[in-house]
């Protein structure tokens, strides 16, 4: 055998070698791949399952309130069905943080487009956004959250009627520290039912959402008493102009 031709040899078996590898290579990426999929496809099924189940069976709580359980020891809430609660309540929470909650599907876009033309940094999440938030996911700011929050969003108005996630935001809603829900809210500043909610202490019920920890709705400061009174008058604007007919018994 030839000298040149023995040179040759360990030559084609690196080649081969190495094409080996990168065949090994490229079957783990595929491998790792099609776990990656069924991962995500499980977790998404995962997902749909838990926004299904919640639209029948009332949510135990959410990752904030076990925080702040953890955080207090005890918290205020009970759960009350949207039979219980005032009709005025509801409109007021509706003209306080979502006017077209009726109207749209989970994303107020004009809204949205307002806010960004404006170069405002006040969010425009609509009721169902915040009732993702405050059933599955954590508060924050995170991007991660957002994401997750959007998905829950649109499986939440693709499952729930309306009447029905305006009921999960009220009774999971923070209203001050610790109280939890229009029925613990009530009867923590103004000593009575959600069932018996006055217009005035119903929009003064309402205008504790965007800073619950902050704000007292039994002695309100001026600028939340006009802030009530505007509610108030949306509310009944709300009423007339059917804004609200999706949450109507």
């Amino acid at each position: 055998m030839s000298r040149a031709s023995s040179a040759k040899k360990p030559a084609r078996k690196t080649g081969r070698a190495r094409r080996g590898t990168l065949e090994r290579l490229a079957n783990a990426i595929r491998w790792l791949r099609r776990l990656l999929w069924r991962v995500l496809a499980i977790a998404f099924l995962i997902a749909m399952a838990w926004a299904l189940l919640y639209r029948f069976v009332n949510p135990p709580g959410g990752i904030y309130m076990l925080q702040e359980y953890r955080r207090l020891g005890v918290i205020e809430r009970e759960w009350v069905p949207l039979e219980r609660i005032a009709p005025v309540m509801a409109r007021s929470v509706i003209a306080a943080e979502d006017a077209n909650f009726c109207m749209h599907w989970g994303f107020d876009m004009a809204e949205i487009r307002k806010v960004i033309a404006a170069g405002s940094t006040r969010g425009a999440s609509t009721l169902t956004q915040q009732t993702a938030k405050n059933v599955f996911l954590w508060h924050g700011r995170d991007w991660s959250r957002k994401v997750l929050e959007s998905g829950f969003t649109l499986m939440i108005e693709a499952f729930w009627p309306k009447r029905r996630i305006l009921e999960v935001y009220l009774n999971m809603a923070e209203f001050d520290e610790g109280v939890f829900g229009v029925e613990a809210a009530a009867r923590r500043y103004f000593r009575t039912s959600a069932t018996d909610l006055t217009p005035q202490q119903a929009a003064r019920l309402a205008v504790m959402l965007p800073a619950p920890k902050s704000r007292d709705a039994a002695n309100p400061t001026q600028f939340l008493r006009n802030r009530a009174a505007s509610v108030m008058d949306g509310a009944a604007t709300i009423a007339r102009d059917g804004r609200a007919d999706c949450v109507s018994g």
